[in-house]
């Protein structure tokens, strides 16, 4: 998917119908993106999850007429839920307009200790827990790009800066969680493989 939207996109159609006054249209918008943002939050928040996904659909309501299409409505829908996430991780941790959570991990922020996500294989649960040490906006980059298979430009929409910036943290993500994975695992090998699946998705975007 591209970074605009045409008048025959589904998602589109359905923003102009909610737009209009057609809350079915909302609701089904709401409905196909839920478990997007579940995978979104699971992983970078410890509680709160459901709360957070309703966060960001009140927050899309009440910007809507703000949303002109430049990007996809997942771009604009992931932005969205990144600002409710860095808003989540401020109260959290009661810190101040100074510091910047995006440069620290949710490791970092959290108190719950491991990731409580459960993943289907071992390699797949590493690779979680190596992506909560990263800084939150890398964190947010690489996952995006892994699960939810966002081009350049949405994920510039998404993280709000420039389509190369995007690219640059995509590159200094994978980098540090390589380093992160070794560290884990404590076997080149299974790092390697752990790292496979989300370093194929960064390569076909030519990062």
């Amino acid at each position: 998917m591209g970074s605009m939207q045409g008048p025959d996109d589904p998602d589109a159609v359905a923003v102009a119908a909610w737009r209009a006054g057609d809350k079915a249209a909302g609701e089904a918008l709401f409905e196909k993106y839920f478990e997007a943002l579940y995978r979104f939050f699971r992983n970078k928040a410890d509680d709160g999850v459901e709360d957070l996904i309703q966060q960001t659909f009140l927050a899309i309501v009440g910007s809507l007429d703000r949303f002109r299409g430049e990007a996809s409505f997942r771009s604009y829908l992931f932005a969205i839920a990144r600002n409710e996430l860095l808003g989540h991780w401020r109260k959290r941790g009661r810190r101040n307009d100074e510091v910047d959570v995006t440069e620290i991990s949710v490791a970092a922020m959290s108190s719950a200790g491991p990731s409580r996500v459960l993943a289907r294989r071992h390699e797949q649960q590493v690779l979680l827990e190596a992506l909560r040490a990263l800084p939150l906006d890398l964190q947010i980059a690489l996952e995006l790009v892994y699960w939810e298979d966002l081009t350049g430009p949405e994920l510039a929409a998404a993280l709000g800066v420039p389509e190369g910036t995007a690219r640059s943290r995509l590159r200094r993500g994978k980098e540090m969680l390589a380093a992160r994975l070794a560290e884990l695992v404590g076997d080149p090998a299974t790092a390697e493989e752990s790292m496979r699946p989300l370093a194929g998705r960064i390569a076909a975007l030519g990062s």
